[in-house]
């Protein structure tokens, strides 16, 4: 059985439908099932998804009538067979790590479902969005206390930024509700919640969001109606506290349950010029070698750190670390007893003031911690007496992962016999280099 079962409902996506199914067939994890739901397309939608279908085996495409978003999934779910549930909607795409953090993040901290940050996309702009900051695993009552500050956000309400268990999904009967047209995804989300233990917050964005859905009135619905549908959410909502809390608890709570009852759905748009938002593309590590030029020890070299770069930049983002500041961990990490600011500026890239400037902020997110008794001035640099907190030490320990990664993606399928005899060539190698220099 695939460890993952994605799923996908399409209705008239031809001209983004390939972008979402090229994100997920791209994985680095390999191990899933894909379930295209045509959910009565009327345009060239259903046509493509065969055209995939035909390619890779791990492809189930379903065409069925139309009957709308809840009971497509629900079909979906129907059929998975995976140990975990990811969802996607047609418009949108993944990071190509997505399903391999979600999987290693439920499956290292023994988690029941797993959160992400993920990225807003308008037009060629993009941000990232996030809302819970913990670093350990947290229980239900807990999620439900950060839930509460931002009762609407999509962080909490949509599908798309989270890995299910299928177990707790089947165990429980649980499924969209198809009466709804408005925060359907809601409503299973604190149905699931319900029945968890343990949550855990990937703060590393792994999915493009592309809103182009319109309002419940686009889409038919008449002002009764709407006041219905929405008074019904807002039954769910309330009532998810009710189980969530004693009757005191509640009773104390309940003028931040009613928050939801004035606040709107959102997501916090990507807008040019604010500080949070850049260039589609420019939101994660660049690669601008085009294919056609001549592959030799310069572009080995620059794939390789682009590689690592990639890499160290996606572990950071879920401890609040840019990609400098992940590389002065990982020159503390190897540097040993005598750390040389003037090694560490030449190895990482940076001048010293900036080598200094991001141990600056490490000491402040109290990741290190500075003997400043056993810091040496010398003629040509400085040595630093410096160590790595509890904190720090989880984050060193990061990036252990980062180089079993990076091994993993440059030795791809050679057994461990073949990866020890390949790392044996390239230290001969080094060590020859090193003689030259």
């Amino acid at each position: 059985m695939p460890k993952v079962s994605i799923i996908v409902p399409v209705y008239n996506a031809e001209n983004v439908i390939r972008r979402c199914v090229d994100s997920i067939l791209q994985q680095e994890f390999t191990d899933f099932e894909l379930l295209l739901m045509d959910d009565g397309s009327k345009d060239g939608s259903g046509a493509i998804l065969d055209e995939y279908a035909a390619r890779d085996s791990r492809i189930t495409v379903v065409h069925k009538p139309n009957s709308g978003v809840s009971d497509t999934r629900n079909q979906a779910l129907g059929m998975a067979q995976g140990t975990y549930i990811q969802f996607l909607d047609a418009d949108d795409w993944i990071t190509k790590d997505a399903t391999r953090l979600l999987v290693r993040a439920m499956e290292e901290h023994d988690a029941d479902l797993v959160i992400s940050d993920f990225y807003r996309v308008v037009g060629d702009n993009t941000s990232r969005k996030g809302d819970i900051t913990a670093k350990d695993v947290i229980s239900r009552e807990e999620y439900g206390e950060w839930m509460l500050k931002n009762p609407a956000d999509y962080y909490y309400g949509v599908l798309w930024n989270k890995l299910f268990k299928r177990s707790i999904v089947q165990q429980y009967g649980l499924r969209m509700d198809e009466t709804l047209h408005w925060c359907e995804d809601f409503i299973f989300n604190m149905e699931y919640i319900l029945h968890v233990d343990r949550i855990f917050a990937l703060q590393i964005p792994i999915y493009y969001y592309v809103k182009t859905e319109g309002s419940l009135v686009s889409m038919g619905m008449n002002l009764p109606g709407i006041v219905s549908m929405k008074t019904n959410v807002i039954k769910y909502y309330d009532n998810f506290y009710k189980h969530l809390y004693d009757d005191d608890e509640y009773m104390k709570k309940r003028p931040e349950i009613y928050r939801f009852l004035i606040d709107y759905a959102r997501d916090d748009a990507a807008i040019p010029g604010l500080p949070g938002t850049k260039k589609l593309g420019q939101e994660i590590v660049p690669v601008h070698v085009s294919p056609s030029i001549e592959s030799n020890v310069f572009t080995d070299l620059y794939y390789s750190q682009k590689l690592l770069d990639t890499l160290l930049e996606r572990t950071g983002a879920q401890y609040g670390l840019d990609l400098k500041e992940m590389k002065v961990v990982m020159y503390l990490r190897f540097a040993g007893s005598e750390k040389n600011l003037k090694e560490a500026a030449d190895l990482i890239g940076l001048s010293q003031p900036g080598v200094i400037g991001c141990m600056q902020k490490l000491l402040l997110k109290r990741y290190i911690k500075f003997n400043f008794s056993g810091m040496v001035l010398s003629h040509e640099s400085v040595f630093l007496d410096a160590e790595f907190t509890a904190d720090g030490q989880v984050v060193s320990a990061a990036i252990d992962q980062v180089m079993d990664d990076f091994e993993r993606i440059r030795y791809g399928e050679l057994t461990e016999t073949g990866r020890e005899k390949l790392r044996a060539e390239l230290r001969q190698e080094l060590e020859r280099v090193k003689r030259a220099l």
